[in-house]
């Protein structure tokens, strides 16, 4: 609204003054707002995209500004409830937090340009499913990362193994590996996103959704089965059942040099580094294996997704930001230069020669996000998976405690 008052005032004045003469001056140019998280892209990344940009958009400025993740939902809910003349006109969020902001009608509909434009049917799976409400587009992939198996190759080497292709080579190899004081790999009890992979690899679901109506589903045959081979898996190694990936960090745990394999994003490797740098030329990486040889497991994908508020005045130029930040061009820029997933599969290519963005590339095809539901902010806040998990790593019986987990899933999803 700030720009159209701006424009009608311009109109009127030149009809009693000549302001007319101004029409290829700065008062033709309107601002786009963005909102950026901190870290997200480097300072020189924005620089080169907002040259790039102004250059080929002549009559568009802009106005990048970083956020903190910290606060960062009641502030985007308090741009989406009320126009600010400083609120934004696009804005990163959270590829799993879409739907919240979507749900209220504050998100503009960009189901047509992803159509059409922007090839939706080749986004990752998991950045573009969470980005919809309903049928409708709201949320466009930027970026993603994903975990993948982060390993010791003169570990690997000593044991005479190689990188599984199977989950069924997987536990072989890391049997093969738990000897000694070394463990096979350390997998905490309560590390809930690797156990969401292993669910859906298996057909399974965290939580299913009928006619509108969210149910937990842990108590599913497949997701019993995903929980099994994880028991299997974690026994190889000393991880702690009742704590998750980050109490310890694993990073810390790794760097001790008696861990062969961890399940991580890549980037982990530098607080790894940081810690024990002796082991910069003994890391390597491979995806997190499938079923079926060839194919790599399904896992959890988090990122960003960038989206426009409804109430923005500044719909065209938005569009376009949001165009050139999930085009190809910098896109591929922006993987290369933060070590991110672009977010096509046919992408994959910008960042070959990198080890670990390679597997998590490869990864990052078979990945899926949590359930699209505002509430699920809620199970994860409360989190009975962890609970589950713990229960099942300590010998209680798998199908009770998954029928307990899941309907206390249900019971926080159906809440109002």
């Amino acid at each position: 609204m700030r720009r159209r008052l701006l424009a009608l005032v311009c109109v009127s004045a030149s009809l009693l003054t000549g302001c007319g003469v101004m029409s290829d001056s700065a008062a033709d140019r309107r601002t786009v707002t963005v909102w950026l998280m901190q870290h997200s892209a480097s300072q020189d990344f924005l620089d080169r995209f907002t040259a790039e940009f102004e250059r080929e958009h002549e009559t568009l400025d802009l106005d990048i500004r970083i956020q903190e993740w910290t606060g960062i939902g009641e502030k985007v809910q308090r741009a989406l409830r009320g126009r600010d003349p400083d609120g934004p006109d696009v804005i990163e969020v959270g590829n799993t937090q879409v739907s919240a902001y979507a749900e209220s009608d504050g998100l503009l509909d960009l189901t047509l340009e992803s159509m059409r434009d922007w090839g939706r049917d080749d986004w990752l799976p998991g950045l573009a499913e969470p980005g919809r409400w309903g049928s409708q587009q709201y949320g466009i992939p930027w970026y993603a990362a994903n975990r993948v198996v982060v390993y010791r190759k003169d570990l690997f080497r000593a044991a005479g193994v190689t990188p599984p292709r199977t989950r069924e080579e997987w536990l072989d190899v890391t049997e093969r590996l738990d000897t000694g004081d070394t463990q096979g790999v350390y997998l905490a009890g309560q590390d809930w996103y690797t156990l969401a992979g292993f669910i859906w690899e298996e057909g399974g679901e965290l939580a299913t959704e009928r006619d509108g109506v969210w149910k937990g589903a842990l108590d599913s045959e497949a997701a019993l089965r995903g929980m099994d081979f994880y028991r299997r898996l974690q026994q190889l190694g000393d991880g702690p059942v009742d704590a998750d990936e980050e109490h310890p960090p694993q990073a810390g745990v790794f760097a001790d040099g008696k861990v062969a394999q961890i399940v991580a994003v890549p980037g982990l490797v530098r607080a790894i580094l940081q810690q024990n740098p002796g082991l910069e030329d003994k890391i390597g990486y491979f995806p997190v294996p499938g079923k079926e040889a060839g194919r790599p497991g399904a896992v959890f994908t988090g990122g960003s997704d960038l989206v426009v508020p409804a109430n923005t005045d500044a719909e065209d130029g938005a569009v376009e930001v949001v165009a050139a930040l999930t085009g190809a061009r910098w896109n591929t820029d922006l993987a290369r230069t933060m070590n991110y997933v672009p977010n096509k599969a046919d992408l994959a290519g910008s960042v070959a020669g990198e080890e670990g963005l390679e597997a998590m590339a490869a990864g990052a095809a078979r990945g899926r996000a949590t359930p699209a539901t505002p509430r699920w902010s809620v199970v994860e806040a409360d989190n009975p998976i962890k609970e589950y998990m713990t229960e099942v790593l300590t010998g209680a019986d798998p199908e009770k405690e998954a029928e307990r987990a899941a309907r206390r899933i249900t019971e926080t999803l159906a809440f109002e």
